[in-house]
């Protein structure tokens, strides 16, 4: 059996007398997109914190690749293969397209060199070419963070999460606030990062879910209520309650 880019078992999180997670398990498999949704405050930035490690869980565990990573620091996650975007456009709009995107690629010299010059990395120069035409961004790559359009920003914190070569990419409502075209164009984007990674995704928009998750995850209250493929999601009676607002008839 393929070992799971991630999985979690039993992850719970507290907050006080708040459970923000309880007893979450699941799993993610290779080169697939899987998507948490749930209403405002269900847990699904929590979870994303837990996995990343910029918390530590009160019980459970994070695996990745089926190694146990639970409780690690940020830098150790990322060193296992994991890249993250951020629901608030996490960027340094002072600096150029490119320069952002280089800042994320150096990860990918070799550590006999990092004493050299950062403008000397061949492999980060050649990463951020490569993410610039991909990403259609070449045209602004001297251009500062700050000038690009809200969309053009989303879709660059994608590319910087994707620069340093992740086996598990976590994107954190990768469409917030795009229009209508952006947001079809980002799913294309999206479905074609599967080629070289797994992705993790958190989204409101629910057609998208729909078209572009191969499973779905339904958090309500801090607990999965469902997790399946998008038509068995669609279907269950407790997400139709929770999430939907509604019961079948």
């Amino acid at each position: 059996m393929t070992t799971p880019v991630l999985e979690t078992r039993a992850l719970s999180m507290r907050f006080g007398g708040l459970r923000a997670v309880d007893n979450l398990s699941f799993k993610v498999e290779p080169h697939s997109i899987t998507t948490i949704i749930g209403p405002n405050g269900a847990g699904k930035s929590t979870i994303f914190n837990l996995i990343s490690g910029a918390l530590r869980p009160l019980s459970g565990q994070v695996l990745i690749d089926g190694v146990d990573r639970t409780g690690a620091p940020p830098y150790r996650i990322q060193q296992a293969g994991v890249g993250r975007s951020f629901q608030i456009t996490n960027l340094f709009f002072e600096l150029p397209v490119a320069e952002n995107l280089r800042l994320a690629a150096q990860v990918l010299e070799p550590a006999n060199k990092l004493w050299r010059p950062t403008a000397a990395g061949r492999e980060a120069r050649g990463r951020v070419n490569e993410l610039l035409e991909r990403f259609g961004l070449a045209d602004k790559a001297h251009r500062f963070v700050a000038q690009l359009s809200h969309g053009e920003q989303r879709r660059l914190e994608v590319a910087v999460a994707l620069a340093g070569k992740p086996r598990l990419l976590m994107l954190d409502e990768p469409t917030q606030g795009m229009s209508h075209g952006e947001t079809e164009d980002t799913a294309l984007l999206i479905r074609s990062l599967t080629r070289e990674a797994t992705v993790l995704l958190i989204e409101h928009d629910i057609g998208l879910v729909m078209s572009l998750s191969d499973r779905v995850v339904v958090m309500h209250q801090g607990q999965k209520i469902a997790d399946g493929t998008p038509r068995e999601v669609r279907e269950n009676p407790a997400v139709q309650e929770a999430y939907f607002g509604r019961t079948q008839g």
